[in-house]
């Protein structure tokens, strides 16, 4: 028996077993200011069980135990099979379960688009690869309601509670998901130049079968019950279709897996290579408009992605405050030492600038045919995308940095945090993409951008420094056509600050929307690294305890 060298004492694991709903004020006022309230039991008790140190032990197994790919059986015949851990799998059965597939879709009820925003972003914050099935087939139902032949068929099964991981023909499950597969070795971004191809089987036209032949060199989440895919028809150009991964007939569709992607992170969810053999497809909408409508299709993922980035900004916060309340350095707690306290008030300005400007859009999306809310979903959304995924890049890494070497192990979740972070802001559009979409909604529509602008400063009160930003905003935007293009991302960033103040100024404490005017709006060199603020200009006190009770 080995000598015992020391005892362990001023060593804290990292925050579980709390009820992420019930220790978010922010949140909870948020809901309610949407209109969402009703929705703040199943919000609390969905809280509860992502919360619990189960679910956390969970997500930690399943990004440890990543998916394995069985592309053939013991005979040969190919099978293109992911197997999972089964941590995975209840991940993603409480999902299911709390309607984070469907519940926008559900009824009329007001405020259910944030109420499945503030959904997701509770378990955003605990395992971010189950959310990913989850987001495609949520973002394609409004694709596939209009399609009544495919919507007659899918309608119940993709609106279902229940889980159904039976990798089996669509006909045969209570429940299905949805994966996308648009990105191309050659084209990336650049969907038009994708050069898999579909023939009709017979007449062809929408509804119709085709024969689809090519690759996808990222096809996100292979094991789904079907995937809507752009292939070329020829000498009509980009359409979508409708790829099960059973035929009809029982038979396997020839969606052949290659590899898995070994990512960075996400390494829960499988992302794959594949090649179409001839794979069975049916036209969704009509012949060549396939790039509008899996467009419409990542507009719905890429609030997404800011939700979940904002999801990431609120875990990274409330472990790096949960841990500098109990570790001591120098005789003091660290979250009672003053450069300490600057780091962590600027995570939580952040973070609730964050949450309110993703609950915004979602009502956006909510609402989506009027005039007004449309121009919030094509003009903010991207700007958002940018703005808010690369912020979670950076806050995860001082969260990471909070815990010191603790935080770098594999023992705990903040690596992986860290790791994840960077997906949403490449997934469905480049930072510099989104900025470019900013850029095109601007000149197709530039009296509505400069109305909104109007708006928000209303919405701040006239605040002096929002003012100022405005009119450089105007300015920058009226300026020579030649370089707007390369302030595109000054642009999409002072967008999404205006707007944060704004919605901050409206709803949250005086003391929050004090907050942010003061960091993000008044201080000429704040954004080079977190922290750089001045704590004599804020409540940093009341922020604290605003972000994360004591006995959490």
């Amino acid at each position: 028996m080995g000598q015992q060298t020391h005892q362990v004492h001023n060593q804290f694991d990292e925050l579980v077993g709390y009820n992420l709903f019930d220790t978010d004020l922010a949140l909870q006022e948020a809901v309610r200011a949407a209109g969402a309230g009703w929705a703040a039991p199943e919000l609390s008790v969905h809280g509860a069980e992502v919360g619990s140190a189960q679910s956390f032990e969970e997500a930690a197994l399943a990004n440890r135990h990543p998916p394995e790919l069985q592309a053939f059986d013991g005979r040969g015949r190919r099978i293109d099979r992911v197997d999972f851990h089964p941590a995975w799998h209840a991940q993603m059965a409480r999902l299911r379960g709390a309607g984070l597939v469907s519940n926008s879709f559900r009824g009329e009820r007001a405020g259910r688009w944030v109420a499945h925003s503030a959904g997701m972003y509770l378990q955003g914050q605990v395992e971010a690869g189950s959310t990913c099935p989850s987001v495609m087939t949520w973002a394609a139902i409004p694709l596939l309601q209009r399609e009544p032949q495919l919507w007659a068929e899918l309608g119940e099964k993709l609106m279902s509670r229940e889980y159904d991981a039976r990798d089996v023909p669509i006909a045969k499950k209570c429940s299905i998901y949805i994966g996308m597969g648009m990105t191309e070795k050659q084209g990336g971004s650049d969907v038009r130049a994708n050069t898999t191809t579909a023939t009709p089987v017979g007449a062809g036209g929408r509804g119709r079968p085709y024969l689809i032949r090519g690759h996808k060199w990222f096809f996100s989440a292979p094991m789904c019950d079907a995937h809507l895919v752009v292939a070329q028809i020829a000498g009509v150009g980009p359409s979508c279709f409708f790829v099960p991964r059973w035929r009809p007939d029982g038979s396997k569709n020839p969606v052949l897996i290659q590899r898995l992607k070994d990512k960075l992170g996400n390494q829960s969810n499988s992302s794959s290579e594949v090649e179409f053999d001839d794979a069975l497809g049916f036209l969704m909408g009509e012949e060549g408009r396939g790039i509008p409508t899996i467009i419409e299709m990542a507009n719905y993922t890429r609030l997404a992605c800011v939700v979940g980035s904002a999801a990431f900004i609120r875990q990274g916060l409330v472990q790096a405050l949960a841990y500098a309340r109990q570790r001591k350095a120098f005789g003091r707690a660290l979250a009672e030492q003053p450069l300490m306290r600057s780091v962590l008030a600027d995570m939580v300005v952040e973070s609730e600038a964050a949450l309110v400007l993703s609950l915004r859009l979602s009502q956006a999306f909510e609402h989506g045919d009027e005039p007004a809310e449309r121009l919030w979903k094509r003009v903010i959304t991207p700007a958002a995308k940018f703005w808010i995924c690369k912020r979670a890049v950076e806050l995860s890494g001082e969260a990471m940095e909070v815990f010191g070497g603790n935080g770098y192990v594999e023992t705990g979740p903040m690596a992986r945090l860290y790791r994840e972070t960077p997906v949403h802001s490449i997934w469905e559009g480049s930072g510099n993409v989104m900025c470019l979409d900013v850029m095109r909604a601007f000149a197709r529509e530039p009296e509505g951008v400069f109305a909104l602008l109007a708006e928000l400063g209303e919405a701040a009160g006239g605040d002096k420094l929002v003012s100022a930003r405005i009119e450089r905003l105007r300015a920058l935007l009226g300026g020579a056509p030649d370089l707007l293009e390369a302030r595109g991302r000054q642009v999409a960033q002072d967008l999404v600050l205006v707007t944060q103040a704004a919605l901050l100024r409206r709803q949250a404490p005086a003391f929050v929307a004090d907050a942010f005017m003061a960091t993000r709006l008044g201080n000429q060199g704040w954004g080079a690294v977190v922290g750089v603020i001045d704590p004599g200009s804020i409540d940093v006190q009341a922020l604290l305890e605003r972000a994360l009770p004591d006995d959490a």
